[in-house]
């Protein structure tokens, strides 16, 4: 069912964060929407790090990309996990919630769109 999760660090130096998976582990940017940057292996696009501003107080531990997040969506609600951000489509191409899992870390769970 997943097909790939992605840890989330929150940083409130982002720009030094990033340098240090670029300049020293040889990632390269794979999205950066200013708030959010993503950074990928360049030999194992699977191999990600998410580097999340401080500005955002609702980000998530860990990213999890799902093949039907609508479908995940709805075993959440059916076994009573809290919904912390509802299941919407963002600008940036994705349809995802967030909900937290049991010892409190908040998980987004994430589809891409086809459309």
């Amino acid at each position: 069912m997943a097909s790939r999760a992605v840890p989330n660090i929150k940083s409130d130096r982002p720009a030094e964060t990033r340098e240090f998976f670029v300049d020293l582990l040889g990632f390269e940017v794979a999205m950066d929407l200013g708030w959010v940057v993503t950074v990928a292996s360049p030999t194992n696009r699977s191999a990600q790090v998410t580097i999340i501003s401080n500005d955002d107080p609702a980000a998530p531990g860990i990213s999890v990309e799902v093949a039907d997040v609508d479908a995940v969506h709805a075993r959440a609600v059916e076994k009573g996990f809290e919904i912390a951000y509802s299941l919407r489509d963002e600008e940036w191409g994705v349809r995802r919630f967030m909900l937290r899992e049991p010892s409190g870390t908040l998980v987004n769970v994430v589809s891409h769109r086809t459309d």
